[in-house]
């Protein structure tokens, strides 16, 4: 069955990242996977910058109009209300990272209410401003779901400093996961980051005996959204 996935989060939350990686893990199962580029707002790390790439493994891309093209308002394709009834088996929309980003979504709710698979995840990264608190994060999800009048489903813990990233970071991301969870009854869908980190964070969770629902599943993903500054001297982002 169509399986539709909304994701949000505050400006440097990772959410992009985790867009693009769900994106290419369901072309490699076999799916026929649409990815909704709905960021209207943050005109850098964005998933359109790696549409050669996605195109490439066979994924379907929808971006704003004028994306990349140095258009500094881009606008929202009439394309994107095609997704509500192609035949696509995965569709992941990549909001824009705060309330103002989010109303975009607004419009298509009369779609989506009508959905059965249809999940909504916010994804937290406390290393970030305005994100590093429980109560931060609580608020974003109040305006976003507001403006959005989408409902989240779950949260995800992906508390990172790019390569810097260390598992005291995840460890200290659980904890303001942990305590958004028990404030806003969301239940917390996993842990985001890379494969080494990931293997030693569940390592070390397990010993000190962390809760499974305080980690969730664990999600493993490979880094697109850096600078690729030999790729930007030869074709620009």
């Amino acid at each position: 069955m169509k399986q539709y996935y909304v994701i949000i989060g505050n400006f440097g939350s990772g959410k992009t990242e985790l867009a693009l990686n769900m994106a290419f893990e369901g072309a490699k199962e076999g799916k026929k996977v649409t990815l909704v580029d709905i960021d209207v707002i943050n005109p850098y790390f964005r998933s359109t910058e790696r549409k050669a790439e996605l195109e490439a493994a066979g994924v379907r891309l929808i971006s704003p109009n004028f994306t990349s093209s140095g258009v500094e308002v881009p606008s929202i394709p009439a394309e994107i209300f095609s997704v509500f009834s192609d035949n696509s088996d995965l569709v992941i929309f990549d909001v824009g990272g705060d309330p103002v980003g989010s109303i975009a979504m607004g419009q298509y709710y009369g779609y989506f209410k009508e959905l059965e698979n249809f999940e909504v995840w916010y994804v937290i990264n406390c290393r970030r401003p305005l994100s590093s608190g429980a109560e931060e994060n609580l608020e974003m999800i109040d305006k976003i779901t507001g403006v959005s009048r989408l409902k989240v489903t779950g949260i995800l813990n992906n508390t990172n400093l790019s390569h810097e990233t260390s598992v005291r970071d995840l460890f200290d991301g659980l904890e303001i996961t942990r305590r958004v969870s028990e404030s806003s009854g969301l239940p917390i869908i996993g842990t985001v980051g890379t494969p080494e980190i990931l293997a030693d964070f569940a390592e070390q969770a397990k010993r000190e005996g962390v809760p499974c629902e305080f980690i969730g599943r664990l999600f493993p993903i490979e880094r697109y959204m850096h600078r690729d500054w030999g790729r930007y001297t030869e074709s620009g982002l």
